[in-house]
């Protein structure tokens, strides 16, 4: 049982791909709009909550989450040093934060400072491979905390227990056999630890960590390289989206739901309407199963912006992406009226009304 609640955030995290053509603007929305004003971290004064990098073909897990690097020392013996990735160096900094920001009976004396893990060119990577077990970790429940936790090795674990600012006494056997973690006294057992530091979350014993509600993670995609690396729907489902125009024109508001926004019934509507518009088309769709769309697939509630940018970029991207022309008589426009994807979410008021009037 956790002892003391964290209060939510002012904000809740961000967990979104910023995509669009080369050049729009996207890491620059992140780094001089986002992070600052949404956010609320100022880079010259807290630059460690920051945490910035570039996946490519190359990149690996090892580089995301940590790797064993070998360092030959003075002498000629080789060494293995573990060293955090970015990713493990990012969630560390998050639970760092909360942990300064509660004294050493877990009562919470203010906010915990948000952290950014900013990953451009996303998609240049192998997300799947780089993410890896974090993965399961991208599902979050409205306390902003992962829904699910992952294993660490133990490894992994012991770096993350030093980056928050553990130090471990050993016996002559090379066994820990204490655990220092200031403001808190050095204690021998794992459990003991653990009623310390109840707010943070851990399973100290099982090595089991989830991500906490102050670590956002952003990320950039050209949808010109948008086929480098294939992100599966499992994957993509797990962020929100936002389409950034070469043009910086928006959308015209919604004229659909309450205030753009559809409530329960609605949404059950459009997606039982918008699946059976996708069923008709399984002669042109591979993996048909994989391309329908779960109630879940945006959680409640379900805004104007979520359909524009998760839903419709879903449509476009992973379910007619080889064939527009289903999209084209729905829309009952010309061919050179929806040539990209700036073209169809232009469109997010007729798309939604015409799904909506299809017979059930």
């Amino acid at each position: 049982m956790v002892a003391h609640q964290i209060s939510p955030l002012v904000n809740k995290p961000v967990h979104k791909i910023l995509f669009g053509s080369p050049g729009t603007g996207k890491s620059h929305r992140i780094v001089s709009e986002i992070i600052p004003n949404y956010l609320g971290i100022d880079e010259c004064t807290n630059p460690e909550n920051i945490i910035k990098t570039v996946f490519h073909p190359e990149y690996t897990y090892g580089d995301f989450m940590g790797k064993l690097i070998p360092i030959t020392m003075r002498s000629g013996k080789v060494e293995y040093n573990y060293y955090e990735g970015h990713f493990l160096k990012a969630l560390s900094q998050a639970y760092k934060n909360i942990k300064e920001a509660h004294d050493r009976e877990g009562k919470q004396l203010n906010q915990p400072k948000n952290v950014a893990l900013v990953i451009d060119e996303i998609n240049r990577g192998n997300s799947s491979a780089i993410f890896g077990t974090v993965f399961q970790l991208l599902d979050r429940d409205e306390d902003g905390w992962s829904s699910y936790g992952i294993n660490l090795t133990v490894i992994e674990f012991l770096k993350l227990l030093e980056l928050i600012g553990t130090k471990f006494s050993y016996d002559d056997r090379g066994n820990i056999n204490e655990y220092k973690l200031q403001p808190y006294e050095g204690v021998a057992r794992l459990e003991t630890l653990q009623k310390k530091i109840e707010f943070l979350r851990f399973d100290l014993v099982n090595r089991i960590i989830k991500i906490p509600p102050n670590l956002s993670i952003l990320a950039t995609m050209n949808t010109s390289d948008n086929s480098i690396y294939f992100m599966d729907s499992a994957f993509k489902r797990r962020w929100d989206w936002e389409f950034v125009n070469w043009d910086e024109t928006k959308p015209n508001t919604a004229t659909y739901g309450k205030g753009g926004i559809l409530d329960e019934n609605e949404w059950k509507k459009l997606i039982k309407n918008l699946n059976n518009f996708i069923k008709s088309h399984h002669a042109s769709i591979r993996g048909i199963e994989d391309k329908q769309i779960g109630y879940y697939f945006i959680k409640q509630p379900v805004t104007a912006e979520q359909i524009q940018n998760k839903l419709m970029f879903f449509l476009w991207d992973s379910v007619f992406n080889r064939d527009k022309k289903p999209l084209v008589d729905l829309l009952k426009v010309t061919k050179d009226n929806l040539v990209t994807f700036g073209d169809f979410t232009k469109l997010h008021n007729t798309f939604i009304k015409n799904i909506m009037n299809l017979p059930d």
